[in-house]
């Protein structure tokens, strides 16, 4: 559970489901909105709790007439750095993307159920991940021969809307029920990850940026906020126009495209669910789907292909889940 700079773990019975601003008030009941409790009674209060010390919660912040310290005064400070000290290293690899105050749970990036939910209802969105994040840490497969690997400068986790994400796991169930891959060991729908490079006319991602574009042209944009599109995104390739993405990193790059000044370049990692891919080693532009019993066509290195591709022919077959920005 995540507690709060300055709020001890347990809590009086009889106070604590009170607005916490104090000392006027903490007599009127927390909002709550049905799908959350807030921790103040209302707006009025809410605002006046964000002026005052983060520790004591008191006594107003200190202002020194250019910048607002987050804290009343030197004692607030010392005694909130005493009860929170800084992150160990090996917790600073675990810690939740959302707070950034607790490990987070082994299969997820984030620590418990409430800060997952305040993901997915503000999505969509980008979290930047540290760089001594176990996330930052996955490995980039690149596998051009003559031309080395990018260091990667920031990676941020995609939260998709829940409309989104709904899309995506009903996609997933169907092809499972059909194809009862988790039987065999697989992952349910044999969702697999992999790269897509595309247009960026923004400088999303560089040096922290997370703010989206309004550009209709930022394929970059559009694709985290919306997903794929295959009437947008896909494209007419070797297999036909569907949505193209590969386990070669370095292939995709050659599909990132600046139009914007930066000296990096963008590329999404992507869930993709291939259920019962369709194997070929030759082109064959005039697909428009997979053939009757398959999912997605897996374009296989040697013949017409140098390196690997996947491709999907549905929206909801694909989501992006994290934004690499690396050196161009």
């Amino acid at each position: 559970m995540c507690y709060r700079s300055g709020t001890p773990a347990s809590t009086n019975a009889s106070t604590w489901n009170l607005c916490e601003v104090k000392p006027n008030c903490q007599l009127r009941p927390k909002f709550s909105d049905r799908s959350k409790t807030h921790p103040y009674c209302s707006k009025s209060c809410a605002h006046e709790a964000k002026a005052k010390c983060d520790f004591c919660r008191v006594r107003p912040k200190f202002f020194d007439g250019k910048k607002t310290s987050p804290f009343c005064s030197k004692t607030c400070a010392k005694n909130s750095a005493a009860q929170n000290p800084p992150l160990e290293s090996n917790v600073k690899e675990t810690i939740c993307l959302m707070c950034k105050q607790a490990p987070k749970q082994r299969q997820s990036h984030f620590c418990d159920a409430a800060c997952a939910d305040d993901a997915e209802k503000n999505g969509p969105m980008i979290l930047e991940i540290p760089a001594e994040h176990v996330t930052f840490k996955s490995g980039v497969s690149w596998r051009h021969a003559g031309r080395n690997c990018p260091p990667v400068r920031w990676v941020y986790k995609i939260v998709a809307s829940q409309a989104t994400q709904a899309g995506y796991k009903e996609y997933k169930t169907m092809v499972e029920n059909a194809g009862h891959f988790v039987a065999s060991g697989r992952s349910p729908g044999n969702e697999h990850r992999r790269w897509h490079g595309t247009r960026r006319v923004c400088n999303l991602g560089d040096n922290g940026r997370t703010q989206f574009c309004a550009s209709t042209k930022c394929s970059l944009c559009c694709i985290i906020k919306s997903s794929f599109d295959l009437n947008i995104e896909g494209r007419m390739g070797m297999f036909g126009k569907g949505i193209y993405t590969s386990s070669t990193s370095s292939k995709s790059d050659d599909y990132s495209q600046n139009q914007c000044s930066s000296s990096f370049k963008a590329i999404l990692l992507n869930k993709v669910i291939v259920g019962k891919g369709y194997k070929l080693e030759y082109y064959d532009v005039s697909l428009t789907a997979p053939p009757a019993g398959y999912d997605s066509v897996l374009g296989e290195k040697g013949g017409s292909l140098n390196y690997d591709e996947l491709v999907v022919y549905t929206n909801d077959a694909i989501r992006p889940s994290f934004l690499v920005i690396y050196e161009a």
